[in-house]
């Protein structure tokens, strides 16, 4: 029998989860990469559209062209006002619908560890890049506790259950990152960690919120109503509130950036 898949098919829902993560971690990836405006961008895995509104936002791009396999993902995106400046298109990370040296930067925004072959992916970016042009990404730590739905999962390992992971997760450590943008013939490839914090009104904020992710979802829908109501009293002895009641919760990506050699 075949190992269940993340699937996203609810724009809305991936926006109301990790919508709202991306654009904290991407404002400061961009901060990081620092572009200068004009340029003709990629936004490869572009979901809801999270980030690539950040680039119709911040970098005065030329153009902005997102692509993604989920046509439920880019109906969502199609209704952000950044649709005025972005156009999202049907498309695979691995063979991506576009010609030669089309692009000055290409980035993957919390996408790089759902590519089944990454390095194609990653030579994917290389190719549509123009010479000089930055290829870039983020990813969350998921091997190092990073991903925001961290504290669910961590209770339904302790609790014997499974939980979904995406198909390439290991692509998201810090090293391998590296080997891959070395693989590609990058140059000047930098690398750093993001670290972002999110707070909810409440631990029920926060349930509603993130036992719904992709890769927690299903598994808790599918559960018993009593062992699902035990992982969730776990998971709020886990996250103290503030005096106020609110629940600050951190989440860490690692990013990477390199250059097409001219």
């Amino acid at each position: 029998m075949a190992e269940p898949q993340i699937r996203f098919e609810d724009g809305a829902a991936y926006e109301r989860m990790m919508g709202a993560w991306s654009r904290l971690a991407g404002n400061i990836f961009l901060d990081w990469l620092a572009p200068r405006p004009g340029l003709r961008w990629i936004d490869i895995g572009c979901g809801s559209g999270a980030f690539s509104e950040l680039l119709a936002e911040r970098c005065a791009p030329a153009e902005v062209q997102g692509v993604d396999p989920s046509e439920a993902q880019l109906a969502f995106a199609r209704t952000r006002p950044a649709a005025r400046v972005a156009q999202f298109r049907l498309g695979d990370a691995m063979a991506l619908p576009f010609p030669n040296d089309r692009f000055d930067a290409a980035v993957m925004a919390l996408v790089i560890f759902f590519v089944p072959e990454p390095a194609k992916g990653v030579a994917e970016m290389a190719r549509v890049v123009a010479p000089g042009g930055t290829i870039a990404a983020y990813v969350w730590d998921m091997l190092g506790g990073g991903y925001p739905g961290e504290a669910i999962q961590a209770e339904m390992r302790e609790m014997g259950l499974s939980h979904l992971r995406p198909p390439s997760f290991l692509a998201s450590r810090m090293n391998n990152l590296r080997e891959l943008w070395a693989g590609a013939g990058l140059d000047a490839v930098e690398t750093r960690e993001i670290t972002v914090q999110r707070i909810f009104a409440d631990f029920d904020d926060f349930w509603a919120t993130t036992s719904t992710a992709a890769s927690i979802g299903p598994i808790v829908a599918g559960m018993p109503s009593a062992e699902a109501e035990r992982l969730k009293a776990r998971v709020r002895e886990r996250l103290p509130p503030d005096a106020a009641g609110r629940i600050a919760y951190t989440a860490r990506a690692n990013a990477i950036k390199g250059r097409k050699p001219a």
